[in-house]
């Protein structure tokens, strides 16, 4: 039995998902009759009837191993393709109604990007956009946080819904993945129908920007508001528990350009020893340097990508003591030199 705490406050929190996401798992092995619900439930440390509950949530890494479970039981090494793929409207969850009941497509994606956190913790997820192209990017948290499986099923999912629900032929214009090509690279482009290239820097999707502003056919305000003021409120707890780690790294961006970064000075600032900071983040499943470099690839992408600085300005503004260092590290994020990048975006 696992270990009870008799502090609950001292537990590091680790990156969460929604539990609706190991339901339609669980949901998926059950109607090909391979679903052990003991195997199961003790590899979750949970009921089933507990995974329905909205405010249920998962630790990252259990799910992930549920993923494992699903590929050993089936011998499907496709699963998560195969899993995204199926379409039923009956099973869609609180976040499927909130996205395919807006307005527009662009509207279901900005809620998609606003409301990623709650359904994966452990995975960001951005919006950018070209001249002619919207692309969504998906970029775990740490590399341990990357799931093959969990990528195959959001990928399939992404393009199979929009094409249930808002159109038969919505064209992709390609898609990255991050993980090597594997043997079943066929049913990549017989379910997305569209470029792919494999071991990318980050998951990406692009399609037409004229999809956008495409109407969603069906949606229902009254449905859309009601799931809306839910996922919101959900949205408030899960943002409170993360609250310390977000006032941190606000700190990291303003002294970015200014001053060193280190943890003794920042503790000063918040009132506290460099070993409480550490501790309280933590807590929040983060540590101080993962922080800092998430803050410094962050402002990378966004600075680049514009044309307001001179990369050597960029490298000033990020920390860098000189350019070449701070393209050794641009690299290192995204597979390409600053330049490139930077072309691409124009």
């Amino acid at each position: 039995m696992p270990t009870r705490h008799a502090r609950s406050d001292i537990v590091p929190q680790e990156p969460q998902v929604t539990a609706s996401t190991a339901l339609g798992l669980v949901h998926y092995l059950q109607t090909r009759n391979l679903l052990d619900e003991d195997a199961v439930e003790s590899l979750i440390g949970l009921p089933l009837a507990e995974l329905a509950h909205p405010d249920r949530r998962l630790p990252a890494c259990t799910h992930y191993r549920l993923w494992q479970h699903a590929e050993n039981v089936t011998g499907d090494a496709a699963i998560g393709l195969h899993a995204g793929e199926v379409v039923d409207p009956d099973r869609m969850g609180l976040m499927g109604h909130v996205f395919f009941n807006c307005d527009t497509l662009g509207d279901a994606v900005i809620q998609y990007v606003r409301l990623h956190r709650l359904i994966n913790e452990s995975v960001s997820l951005k919006l950018e956009q070209t001249a002619d192209l919207a692309i969504l990017t998906w970029d775990a948290d740490q590399p341990g946080y990357y799931c093959r499986q969990d990528m195959d099923r959001t990928l399939a999912a992404v393009v199979s819904r929009a094409r249930y629900f808002i159109h038969p032929q919505l064209d992709i214009a390609w898609v990255r993945v991050a993980h090597p090509e594997p043997d079943y690279a066929d049913e990549y482009r017989r379910i997305l129908d569209c470029p792919i290239r494999f071991g990318q820097p980050a998951t990406a999707l692009a399609f037409s920007a004229r999809y956008l502003g495409r109407p969603i056919p069906h949606r229902n305000p009254y449905v859309h508001l009601a799931m809306l003021r839910q996922v919101n409120s959900l949205l408030a707890r899960l943002q409170t528990r993360r609250h310390f780690s977000r006032k941190v790294r606000r700190l990291i961006s303003r002294q970015m350009a200014s001053e060193r970064i280190d943890a003794d000075s920042l503790a000063q600032q918040l009132h506290m020893s460099r070993q409480t900071l550490y501790r309280r983040l933590k807590k929040e499943g983060m540590s101080f340097q993962e922080l800092v470099e998430h803050v410094r690839k962050d402002k990378a992408l966004r600075y680049v990508a514009s044309d307001r600085y001179a990369l050597g300005e960029i490298a000033f503004l990020l920390g860098f003591s000189e350019l070449s260092a701070f393209s050794r590290a641009f690299k290192r994020w995204t597979g390409e030199s600053p330049a490139q990048y930077r072309a691409r975006h124009q």
